[in-house]
């Protein structure tokens, strides 16, 4: 595999709600714009998914953007890529993060998705989300408590909310193409993609995970669960392979949770360095009365939009350094 090159350093500055660049296909996810770039034989087919600053809460977008995210998590997610491919265990879908290999994008598009911007393979996309926990949280938290298992997998009695699981699991969800995902067992996860590709890709996402957790924590940070995504990759003739590769976003404050070692305390919520803050405060709006996680969502104050900040980007740092956009893996 290629190096991964360096993200642009995320010094959060200015705001990208939504893009509208000179290129085909354009989808709209939840937090990034993807658009379809021009590919002859014998290159493959590639997308453009850029990260805007938009942020999502119980599925649903909330109005206020959070200045410079997409430019965190872009940065936090290349670095991660940096440091799987190192492990040797699967191919990703990164291709590059220079804005100039964009075709038919002036400098002006160019300069507006500086440090936000993953070129890469085309993928036909697994619709299973292969989360992994090393620690009892968020949902995770609340099934044990109602069934002493989470999707299927039965965890030892008297567990606290924040411990330690005795090894890490794979709880799998289904990626819903709208409204919200579901939390299902390792058999329904088997039916929707096949046991062997189930298999293969559960031992790879978990050895991701430890390898992650244990370098966080060497970094005073406590990864304590994510979620990955795999796809079949898509061939120079526009065929879908039998290449499986990691896609979208890895190990970022989005799609994972962050806690600092210092402050780690089980049988309590944790202090976190992720979207987890985010919900908490929706979470006091729920138990108000003053929302019900339907759309549309609520302003978040100025005050939730600057903590987020300083989290993600704290986060950044510890696991990284200060310059992480020019430090080697």
């Amino acid at each position: 595999m290629t190096s991964v090159p360096n993200a642009i350093s995320a010094n959060p500055s200015g705001t990208l709600a939504r893009t509208d660049l000179p290129l085909p296909g354009r989808r709209e996810g939840k937090i990034r714009d993807i658009y379809s770039l021009p590919a002859e034989a014998p290159t493959a087919p590639r997308l453009l998914i850029v990260a805007t600053d938009r942020i999502s809460a119980f599925d649903v977008v909330l109005p206020t953007p959070i200045p410079g995210k997409g430019q965190l998590l872009t940065e936090i997610s290349v670095r991660w890529f940096s440091f799987i491919r190192g492990l040797n265990v699967i191919a990703d879908h990164l291709v590059s993060t220079d804005p100039i290999d964009l075709p038919g994008i002036g400098i002006k598009h160019r300069s507006s998705i500086e440090g936000r911007v993953m070129i890469c393979r085309a993928a036909e996309v697994i619709p299973i989300e292969f989360v992994i926990r090393g620690y009892l949280a968020g949902s995770g938290w609340i099934e044990y408590q109602e069934h002493g298992s989470i999707c299927g997998v039965r965890l030892p009695d008297g567990l606290r909310c924040g411990d330690k699981l005795p090894e890490p699991i794979f709880t799998p969800t289904t990626k819903a193409s709208s409204g919200h995902d579901e939390a299902i067992d390792y058999e329904r996860a088997c039916t929707v993609a096949g046991r062997a590709v189930i298999d293969r890709l559960q031992n790879v996402a978990l050895r991701i995970y430890c390898a992650a957790a244990e370098y966080a924590l060497s970094r005073r940070v406590i990864l304590a669960d994510t979620k990955f995504e795999f796809g079949y990759a898509v061939d120079e003739h526009n065929h879908i392979s039998d290449e499986l590769i990691l896609i979208d976003e890895v190990l970022t404050p989005d799609s994972s949770r962050y806690w600092p070692v210092e402050r780690y305390q089980p049988g309590r919520e944790q202090d976190n360095f992720d979207k987890q803050y985010v919900r908490n405060h929706l979470l006091g709006l729920v138990e108000a009365g003053q929302w019900d996680k339907t759309p549309p969502g609520p302003d978040l104050p100025p005050q939730v939009v600057a903590d987020t900040v300083s989290r993600y980007v704290e986060v950044r740092d510890r696991l990284f350094g200060r310059d992480s956009s020019r430090a080697g893996s």
